[in-house]
């Protein structure tokens, strides 16, 4: 059995980690907070722009003209993968990874957001053309050179279909690793509700059809001109939000893990005072037997 300082020792060790899970927990939720938040302000911004897309595809003509709806055969699939940048936040990344090899095949390549993902693909041996950084608070402007190199790569023909894996955030408790198809633009898709939007369930804008002014729109120049130009930005925002729901369900996920780390060594520090009260109390109780001991002998 353990001594009374050994025991001491474990417990001043136990304590210490306690105070470093409790200031990541605390600091993981003041993130996740302000991940929601950022989500959330761009909700009225998403919901505006999917309803102006729905107008100018009243015009089938000008949706089939825009190279980024190309349907092909599928000889070169491009995956991004946003993972996290940090660890200790449960099983967000083995679920993700999981999910991205059971998706992915032989004529899959990958471009990675977090280190976590691109740590796991490259010793998979994986085809990896680019790794990019985003910023914690997620900048805009980091998000959407991600989509410029994807848009040239399908645009250049060297991949045909840009597919997105990242986790969707549900709720504090429950994050879900999801894949999404990103290029082609599948013309049903912008009216689609979409979870990942707002951080809540995205706006139905299938009523949008009927909901055209008496007098129509003017688009100036033109309509396929504002079409070819308010689609690559459609596509900005939505890997914007998708990585928004990643940053918000990795800070969710790390909360969760560190109060639970938290949870566990106050549990282990009351067994381990309780055994050093056992073993304290033991050593008083041998004393006391050995000086009576003697007493008596002395008798």
């Amino acid at each position: 059995m353990a001594n009374t300082r050994d025991i001491r020792r474990r417990i001043k060790s136990v304590k210490s980690t306690a105070q470093i899970t409790k200031a990541m927990e605390l600091v993981a939720s003041s993130k996740m907070k302000k991940a929601q938040d950022q989500a959330l302000s761009g909700r009225r911004y998403a919901e505006e722009l999917n309803k102006m897309l729905m107008h100018l595809a009243l015009d089938e003509g000008e949706l089939d003209a825009s190279p980024l709806m190309n349907v092909r055969e599928v000889n070169r699939e491009l995956f991004i993968v946003i993972s996290t940048d940090k660890g200790l936040c449960g099983g967000l990344n083995t679920n993700l990874m999981r999910l991205v090899m059971e998706e992915q095949s032989d004529i899959t390549s990958f471009v990675t957001i977090g280190n976590k993902g691109k740590g796991t693909l490259a010793r998979s041996k994986k085809d990896l053309l680019a790794d990019f950084t985003v910023s914690d608070p997620v900048i805009f402007k980091e998000v959407k050179a991600v989509t410029n190199f994807v848009i040239r790569k399908f645009e250049s023909g060297e991949v045909d279909r840009v597919k997105v894996a990242f986790t969707n955030f549900i709720n504090t408790i429950s994050q879900r690793p999801w894949v999404k198809t990103l290029l082609p633009v599948d013309p049903s898709s912008i009216t689609e509700k979409k979870d990942f939007e707002g951080m809540s369930k995205g706006d139905d804008l299938s009523d949008v059809y009927d909901q055209v002014p008496e007098a129509g729109y003017i688009f100036e120049p033109n309509a396929e001109k504002v079409f070819a130009m308010i689609l690559p930005h459609y596509l900005n925002y939505q890997l914007y939000q998708m990585v928004l729901e990643a940053r918000a369900s990795e800070h969710s996920s790390r909360m969760v893990a560190m109060k639970s780390a938290t949870d566990n060594a106050k549990e282990m520090i009351d067994d381990l005072t309780l055994l050093y009260n056992k073993v304290r109390q033991a050593a008083i109780t041998s004393e006391l037997l050995e000086i009576t001991t003697a007493q008596m002998a002395l008798e």
